[in-house]
């Protein structure tokens, strides 16, 4: 009888805007190496494939090799768990369908699980997290772009087609801004990256009033949130504006799927109590009333790219094996 090799490492991959970092994650949930490179030097998403497998098959090669790996799980902003592809990603270089769990598989031959980022975010705080030991509740990623995942009785919720939670593309102003999908008001035109500079020089073009905003040579949410903590006034509201609208759409979120908690991510997460203040009074104000109190806001305390490494790595785990050099 042949012994049966069971294999007790995979591939975690986490695609974002700006880069994409891949590590080998060992059974236990070890990250055993990693390594990333700049998701925008690669406009083409075949040069992006074959850049990816390359250093994929690299960074195996000299941890152990092929023989120990059982499969490869990638997480990705707009992606389908359920067609394996990327769909019309709104802040991705790559438009359209790109069937982009296919075509790893064919370049790696190893099999290759793909879901959105925010639900391998979900993943990521479920099996490692804030959300570990919770059955209910809600994870919201806030960055470039805004996604969501809820579990119900300790299951994803993924929806028909695999992209319930696009928390980010439902509508809050009637004819609002326009938002990178090409709709009009958005929650993610307004508490998005993108959203919450617009809502700064917003402020700034309506007002004379000093605000240290105005010397900055970049604006963006990290460095709004940096003069919010030397006191500037505008700065504050800026957040105050952005956690208002953001309490709306989650006590919209919560009043439906009735959550022990909604977990926050992202980068813009970090901006802390100049955020989740408002948010919270915003949330408490507009939620079903039989829930009001009794939602828990937390932000996550993981690191955002080693928890959605382990959450791709998680999904690897849950992918049937396969492998063209068995």
């Amino acid at each position: 009888m042949e012994e049966y090799n069971i294999k007790t490492k995979v591939v975690g991959v986490d695609i974002s805007n700006e880069r994409t970092t891949y590590a080998i994650v060992d059974i236990r949930g070890n990250i055993l190496a990693e390594d990333s490179f700049p998701t925008e030097d690669y406009p083409d998403v075949n040069n992006f494939v074959t850049a990816l497998s390359e250093k994929i098959v690299m960074l195996v090669e000299a941890n152990g090799g092929y023989e120990t790996i059982r499969s490869i799980g990638v997480s990705s902003p707009s992606a389908s768990s359920v067609s394996g592809c990327i769909e019309n990603a709104a802040n991705l270089p790559w438009k359209g369908v790109v069937p982009l769990a296919a075509m790893l598989r064919d370049r790696i031959g190893l099999a290759v699980g793909l879901s959105n980022d925010a639900h391998i975010s979900a993943l990521g705080e479920y099996t490692f997290g804030s959300a570990h030991g919770m059955r209910n509740f809600i994870i919201v990623s806030l960055g470039v772009g805004l996604g969501s995942c809820f579990f119900s009785e300790g299951e994803e919720h993924q929806g028909h087609l695999g992209y319930a939670g696009e928390f980010g593309h439902t509508c809050v102003v009637d004819h609002g801004r326009k938002c990178g999908c090409g709709h009009e008001g958005c929650l993610e035109a307004y508490v998005g990256a993108a959203g919450i500079v617009r809502t700064a020089q917003e402020l700034m073009a309506a007002s004379d009033a000093p605000s240290l905003m105005r010397s900055l040579e970049k604006l963006s949410p990290r460095t709004i949130a940096e003069c919010c903590d030397q006191g500037d006034e505008m700065a504050i509201e800026v957040f105050h504006q952005t956690g208002y609208m953001l309490g709306i759409g989650l006590a919209n979120y919560a009043s439906i799927v009735d959550p022990e908690a909604i977990i926050l991510t992202g980068g813009i997460s970090h901006a802390g109590k100049w955020l989740v203040d408002s948010l919270y009074d915003s949330f408490e104000s507009h939620v079903f009333g039989n829930l009001r109190g009794k939602v828990k806001i937390i932000t996550s305390k993981l690191n955002d790219r080693e928890r959605d490494v382990l959450g791709a790595s998680a999904l690897a785990w849950s992918v049937p094996e396969y492998s063209l050099f068995k």
